[in-house]
Formats: C-alpha cells, sequence, structure tokens
C-alpha cells in the first residue's frame, strides 16, 4: 500500500479546494469515483439507482477545475505529483 493524497478544486472558486488522504492508490481512485456518484445523486435526487460510463467519469474529470495526486515514494519518503496523469 502506498498513501496517497487527492487534492481537488471542483471549481474555480479558491474556497472549493479539498483534499482527502488515503492507505494506497487504489482506494484514491476508487474515492475518485464516490465523488462522481454523490455528483450524480445530487443531480439526480428522485433515481433509485444510477449507472455511468467511464467516459463521464472521464468528463467529470474534465470539467473540474483541479485534480491531482500526490503519491508518497517510500524509497525516498517523498511526494510525487500526479497531476500529468489528467491533462491532455
Amino acid at each position: 500500500m502506498v498513501h496517497t493524497i487527492l487534492l481537488i478544486q471542483p471549481t474555480v472558486r479558491p474556497d472549493s479546494r479539498t483534499w482527502s488522504d488515503y492507505e494506497s492508490t487504489t482506494d484514491c481512485l476508487e474515492g475518485i469515483c464516490k465523488i462522481y456518484e454523490e455528483f450524480l445523486k445530487k443531480q439526480n435526487p428522485s433515481m433509485a439507482s444510477i449507472t455511468y460510463d467511464v467516459s463521464h467519469l472521464y468528463e467529470f474529470i474534465d470539467k473540474l477545475s483541479d485534480l491531482s495526486c500526490l503519491i508518497l515514494n517510500t524509497v525516498s519518503g517523498s511526494l510525487l505529483s500526479t497531476a500529468f496523469l489528467f491533462t491532455v
């Protein structure tokens, strides 16, 4: 397991910035999916179940003002930024 910190800014407003930390990168990616699922629930409160395609998740991520992950390098003890993974 590699400690991972998620930095997210949903809108251009600086006060929308938030962060979460996870025990692994996999947990972090699942956290991003959960954020999207919560967004869908808020957009569709009357729907009992919601399904989505990975392309919809990618569109959601692309519309965020900022999304980055910091992953602990266990060899050096430093945090590596993965912001480049989310840019086109």
